[in-house]
């Protein structure tokens, strides 16, 4: 463990708690210190937080670090270590980014997530030039596979994530490994107890990836909003567009509506007509059928990830390695993260 010989001179955070998961089981979250890094080069900026490149002084590990944006010390902690917490009930699963360590600035007080380092979102790696790149059907079943049983884990762990788009995914350099990050949105799930407790925000993701459960007003949503999200994606990777060209809550709302209209009306061939596809004729019925499940408008009739996962569809090319290429130009990953990595010790 890269912080084990730093973990005896730690200081146990003030209110660390129950671990995100809903299992009961606590975790004993301990603070190092920031300067135990060294900082290389800003990774990305959002309205949560910066995260940078940085590399540990003892180890010479790189690592990303991710600092929350515009927090009191007090307010900062409690956020780091909610994330903390789950990441850290996600552990270990290779499609869902590596917990590192929680560290604090002394003389700030300000807090950090330290996370492993992977590479690229798919944010940037869809970003081709001079036009939007697509992935072939091949390497879509390949990022899919694991983006699905990442969100399994999560969801098994009772973790909902929230915010799952490209620019929360993170890909290394040779396409092998593709993982979830940035889960300062994510939140436990409710319980059955809890069911009749809807969830204190009102609009909570971003508007391209919100489930129509979310645009409608629903606070007592689960599992199913990630899916959804995962959908938007599934087809952002077929297709190097948005599922949905919309600007605002009513508009998203109503290409929603047209889609499960069209897919009542038309089946699977609704989407030879949907703006973003273009009519792809090589587009499989396998992955017109997961599509249309994890899109289902009712998210009763929606897939969950495990279910999706034993479609037939992933069966096939069960050897694929990595993501591939994508059938627009060639795009280097550029290094860029939107999450981070900690490491908690229990």
């Amino acid at each position: 463990m890269v912080m084990a010989a730093a973990a005896t001179r730690k200081r146990p955070a003030p209110g660390a708690g129950t671990t995100a998961g809903g299992s009961g089981k606590r975790a004993r979250i301990t603070l190092g210190s920031i300067h135990d890094y060294e900082t290389l080069e800003v990774l990305g900026e959002g309205s949560f937080g910066v995260v940078v490149k940085a590399r540990h002084r003892g180890t010479g590990e790189a690592v990303a670090v991710k600092r929350a944006r515009g927090r009191g010390a007090s307010a900062g902690l409690r956020a780091v270590l909610r994330e903390a917490g789950c990441l850290a009930a996600c552990r270990g699963h290779p499609s869902v980014v590596g917990l590192r360590d929680v560290v604090q600035d002394p003389a700030t007080g300000d807090a950090f997530l330290v996370m492993e380092f992977v590479g690229a979102s798919l944010r940037r790696r869809l970003r081709g030039t001079p036009a939007p790149a697509r992935f072939t059907e091949a390497g879509a079943r390949a990022a899919m596979r694991q983006l699905l049983r990442g969100a399994e884990r999560m969801h098994g762990a009772g973790i909902i994530h929230r915010d799952i788009k490209p620019d929360n995914i993170l890909v290394s350099p040779g396409g092998a490994a593709v993982k979830i990050c940035d889960l300062g949105l994510a939140t436990p799930a409710r319980s059955a107890a809890a069911a009749g407790y809807p969830y204190p925000e009102r609009r909570v993701g971003t508007l391209l990836y919100r489930s129509p459960e979310q645009l409608a007003g629903r606070r007592d949503y689960g599992a199913g909003v990630d899916v959804w999200a995962l959908g938007c994606v599934m087809a952002e990777l077929l297709t190097g567009e948005h599922m949905f060209d919309a600007a605002t809550e009513e508009d998203m709302l109503a290409r929603v509506t047209d889609l499960g209209r069209a897919l009542g009306e038309k089946g699977l061939k609704a989407f030879d007509e949907w703006p973003a596809f273009r009519g792809l004729p090589e587009l499989s019925t396998g992955a017109r059928e997961v599509l249309a499940g994890l899109l289902a408008v009712d998210f009763r009739d929606r897939l969950t990830a495990a279910a999706a996962l034993r479609h037939p569809w992933f069966a096939e090319g069960e050897e694929e390695k990595s993501i591939g290429a994508t059938c627009g130009s060639a795009v280097r990953a550029a290094r860029s993260c939107s999450a981070s990595v900690v490491t908690v010790v229990f």
